[in-house]
């Protein structure tokens, strides 16, 4: 008949083309699904992270407010999360037990760890809402200078018992520091928040010859370490790597 138009059939190289072309079109739209995935769970854990670095820093501000408002004055460095407290302030030169002044000092900060630290941790103390933001652990750190010592005791060693003698005042000033858990008891890795540790001299704060810069080397500082989005998120993961 005329006026009749016979559709010519698909060739066989086109339906493959457009079968190639759809196929494409798949996976680019899964490979976007999974970066947007990927990107929304890196944005999670670095908003965590930087949250959790806030929290540190309001926590070393509240602590040296607080130990302001009892007459101690300390530094802080919400950078590298570090209380310091200077070796005049608690030792005489070369020996590691506290003195009068400085275990006066030291019954201040354990009074404003008691104070400010409760929601921070998994403590029992705890009485308003706690924070999203835990402390993984606290390190009471000794430090000395580089002059060499006299008699059988070394920088490493007098720095380590220096360490040791504020932890041992801290906790028995306040008891309560030893129920301050980086997570509630009976979980994995559920511990006290408290340890120590001593480096002698080196890590010094100042890398002058003086004596002033001495006495700045010569101290304890309390480092504070917070919970990591790693401590959790990807505890799966680093599962199966091992």
């Amino acid at each position: 008949m005329e006026g009749v138009v016979r559709r010519k059939p698909p060739e066989e190289g086109e339906s493959y083309f457009m079968s190639m072309t759809d196929m494409m079109v798949g996976l680019l739209l899964i490979f976007i699904i999974l970066l947007a995935y990927f990107a929304l769970n890196l944005q999670t854990k670095t908003e965590e992270l930087t949250g959790a670095n806030r929290t540190r820093a309001e926590i070393l501000n509240d602590l040296q407010q607080s130990l302001k408002d009892r007459g101690l004055q300390v530094e802080i460095d919400t950078k590298t999360g570090v209380l310091r407290l200077p070796d005049d302030v608690l030792f005489d030169k070369g020996q590691w037990e506290l003195t009068e002044r400085g275990q006066a000092a030291i019954s201040k900060v354990a009074s404003a760890m008691v104070e400010v630290l409760p929601c921070y941790t998994a403590s029992d103390l705890c009485e308003g809402e706690r924070s999203p933001h835990l402390i993984d652990a606290v390190f009471v750190e000794g430090h000395t200078d580089s002059d060499v010592m006299s008699g059988g005791m070394n920088n490493y060693g007098l720095s380590v018992r220096r360490a040791e003698t504020t932890f041992t005042m801290l906790q028995r000033n306040q008891p309560a520091l030893r129920g301050f858990l980086n997570r509630p008891a009976g979980e994995d890795g559920s511990a006290p928040i408290l340890s120590l540790s001593g480096y002698g001299p080196d890590r010094p704060v100042d890398r002058g010859d003086s004596e002033e810069a001495k006495k700045r080397n010569r101290r304890i500082d309390l480092r504070f370490l917070m919970t990591t989005p790693s401590a959790g998120l990807d505890r799966d993961i680093l599962r199966q790597e091992q």
